[in-house]
């Protein structure tokens, strides 16, 4: 089979494989009961954010242990927005304008630091973000929250609220892996991988590491809002909580287990976001915790590059040769005669000759 025909038969089967998880996308929720239509909703919500937190991470190789800060910062967005009437469309483009805004002025601070330091600065935006929205109650309502009901299905659509937010949130989740995508393969993704592995050789190249980190985190920021604004319309409900320093490092430790610098890796993340806790809490509360810890430190010591790579090391081991070869004496082999003593004998009848005459 020729290569034309190979890559024209593999494009044909990816285009296949996109159509056929397209079809089932969309046909779920009308099948699926509601509580599995909520999990999904809250995987799409999630795995955007760990999107985002991966192209600052796993592409670009900063520290960023405020993601979460970013989340909550849409969300409050989102909601004073609804509350004022304004229009869903404006809502959304407010919600991540106003956290890319803020994680623009923290990456001009922060991006020329490296190391604890920067680790230090995002650590603070949830520390500080939780108190300050208790504070300013006439925005976020203080302690108690805020509520703001936007997504429950129109009329005229004939769906239950569940299926109408899922597909506000597949919308939404597939145009920002599709945006990220784009980026990562393109000459930003080129150069967020140049500055993670060598700033100086970056910097040699024509590539600023200080502009790249500060791309990269308003990126980050940018999806962290976007994550937030999906969030109240999955739960129409945000408090200070969800701003918590222990979201964030949840968040952190779903990329790596996803797959840092990976897009598959973050749809991963967001799905170990959600399941794994819905599970150890079905089996004992106090299991969730000791449980997230137990299996990041498995995926960091057996695969380091988080589960998206578990199918490329089974066949990696696959590939394996399994049969020995026999242990036994090994075979004898004849050496190949020297020029110079096979032609010795003609050498000497040649002598005796001479002595004759």
């Amino acid at each position: 089979m020729s290569k034309a025909s190979t890559v024209l038969s593999s494009r044909s089967a990816r285009i296949a494989i996109i159509a056929l998880l397209a079809i089932v996308l969309l046909a779920a929720p009308l099948f699926l009961p509601q509580i599995a239509n909520l999990t999904l909703v809250r995987i799409g919500v999630y795995a955007v954010a760990v999107l985002g937190l991966n192209i600052v991470m796993g592409y670009t190789g900063q520290v960023n242990l405020g993601q979460i800060f970013f989340v909550g910062l849409g969300a409050y967005v989102t909601a004073y927005g609804v509350n004022q009437e304004w229009n869903i469309v404006v809502v959304f483009l407010a919600a991540c304008t106003v956290a890319g805004l803020v994680g623009l002025l923290v990456a001009l601070a922060a991006a020329r630091l490296g190391g604890l330091a920067i680790a230090m600065v995002t650590i603070a935006l949830p520390i500080v973000g939780v108190p300050l929205a208790k504070r300013l109650d006439e925005f976020t309502g203080g302690s108690q929250g805020i509520s703001a009901r936007f997504s429950d299905a129109p009329e005229w659509s004939n769906l239950y609220n569940d299926q109408w937010q899922f597909y506000i949130i597949l919308l939404v989740t597939v145009i920002a892996f599709l945006l990220a995508r784009n980026l990562v393969r393109g000459k930003y993704g080129r150069a967020f991988g140049v500055v993670k592995e060598n700033e100086a050789v970056a910097a040699s190249m024509g590539v600023s590491p200080y502009r790249t980190k500060v791309l990269a985190f308003t990126i980050a920021s940018i999806y962290g809002g976007a994550s937030g604004f999906l969030y109240l319309a999955a739960v129409q409900y945000t408090s200070p909580e969800t701003l918590s320093f222990g979201h964030s490092i949840s968040l952190l430790a779903a990329m790596v287990i996803g797959g840092a610098g990976s897009i598959v890796g973050s749809l991963i993340g967001g799905a170990y976001y959600v399941l794994v806790p819905q599970w150890t809490n079905a089996i004992d509360p106090s299991f969730t915790t000791l449980s997230q810890g137990a299996i990041l430190l498995v995926v960091l010591f057996l695969l380091p590059e988080g589960l998206v790579s578990l199918p490329r090391v089974l066949r990696r081991l696959a590939r394996r040769p399994t049969a020995r070869p026999a242990q036994g004496n090994p075979p004898q082999t004849t050496p190949a005669p020297h020029p110079v003593t096979e032609a010795a004998p003609e050498r000497l009848e040649k002598t005796e000759r001479q002595d004759r005459s």
